[in-house]
């Protein structure tokens, strides 16, 4: 595939080369090879069909949690974060000390939960972006020197120690906010190309440009999403590609370094590579839930009318958050401590709980684990 030229490293006074976007975009990007606009096609069909497989699951709006936290938690593990999904859910069930990988991941969720409902009154902007990144980087334990939701004054980098022997240094502060206003600019225009393409370049161009002093990965991932939303793709957050980008962390790297070094189509072509996964594996999750909660729904609707109501309740805190505690059930059907695990010893005759092997506080955990499995 052909190169095209998206940067040129400059010189800068203090000695070190920066990589400065050239006027963006530049009109070789939309000259498409045939097999990427079919694959694009594709990608946006599946999508289509995602979108269309989540609005038959009932009750859909107790199931997105989990499709948040499964993003956020890849998402932070790419940045080097050890919290699995399960220390996310235990930090959502139980108030626990705040200093740990996990909040990293509760910072991500924020993030997005504020990124949809702002979403529904302000446009996708640069001042949009700034707001996400406070809410994801301000008082998160990684964020040390980060100045959560400003653009940064100061050169940054990649790799290395110094911008001297660093893998890559983006642009400098003095020439970002006319890159970042260009890349404004492309997010509005929407006769460019299909949106699906579109959506790819702003991801690329985002993180060449580098924004922030810390949390451009995340923040460009989140942003993933958001414009899936934004462009009318996806009417509800179920397509997150960080999985698919850890899964090929490396291959992820080597393509937006490949980006900026003019090689276009390759993480063009990667990126819709990972959409269509994506949307195909998240299809067979929306099929296995729906399943899961036909099947459990039928168990607790065989109940005496006053467990099942109860039961119900429960059922549809554990579609957001598959690990219980009693304490979390009396908070949420209003039990003493003897009904609330009575209410649990009845889910777990059903098969539907779970004790969990390991505890880690007085208050035992119980564990949606069939469900929690579609995530995992």
């Amino acid at each position: 595939m052909k190169r095209i030229l998206i940067t040129q490293k400059m010189k800068q006074t203090a000695g070190y080369s920066a990589c400065i976007p050239v006027a963006f975009p530049s009109s070789e990007m939309f000259d498409i090879p045939q097999n990427l606009i079919n694959k694009a096609a594709t990608a946006e069909r599946l999508v289509g069909k995602l979108d269309g497989a989540t609005q038959t699951i009932p009750d859909i709006n107790f199931f997105l949690q989990m499709f948040a936290l499964k993003d956020a938690t890849n998402s932070a593990q790419i940045e080097g974060t050890k919290a699995t999904m399960a220390d996310a859910l235990e930090l959502v069930s139980v108030i626990e000390n705040k200093n740990t990988d996990a909040d990293d991941i509760i910072h991500y969720l924020n993030a997005l939960d504020y990124g949809i409902v702002r979403s529904k009154e302000f446009p996708m902007s640069l001042r949009f972006i700034k707001e996400i990144h406070k809410i994801l980087m301000q008082n998160a334990r990684s964020s040390h020197f980060c100045d959560p939701g400003e653009f940064r004054k100061s050169q940054n980098w990649i790799g290395g120690t110094k911008p001297e022997n660093a893998i890559f240094v983006p642009t400098p502060p003095q020439e970002m906010l006319t890159c970042l206003h260009e890349l404004e600019k492309f997010i509005y225009n929407t006769s460019l190309t299909l949106p699906i393409i579109s959506i790819g370049y702003i991801h690329a161009q985002f993180e060449t440009i580098h924004p922030f002093l810390d949390g451009n990965g995340r923040t460009g991932r989140l942003l993933i999403t958001l414009l899936l939303m934004e462009k009318q793709l996806l009417e509800k957050p179920v397509l997150f590609l960080s999985s698919y980008f850890k899964k090929h962390r490396q291959i992820y790297y080597e393509k937006l370094n490949g980006y900026h070094d003019g090689n276009v189509f390759e993480w063009l072509e990667f990126f819709l590579d990972g959409v269509i996964e994506t949307a195909q594996e998240s299809v067979q999750t929306s099929l296995e839930i729906r399943k899961i909660r036909d099947q459990d729904m039928a168990k607790i609707q065989a109940l005496a009318k006053r467990e099942s109501q109860t039961s119900i309740i429960i059922l549809n805190q554990l579609f957001e958050s598959p690990i219980v505690t009693t304490n979390k059930v009396m908070t949420s059907t209003g039990f003493t401590r003897s009904g609330a695990q009575k209410a649990i010893d009845k889910l777990i005759k059903l098969e539907i709980l779970e004790k969990q092997e390991q505890q880690t506080n007085y208050d035992t955990k119980y564990v949606y684990k069939r469900y929690l499995a579609c995530f995992v």
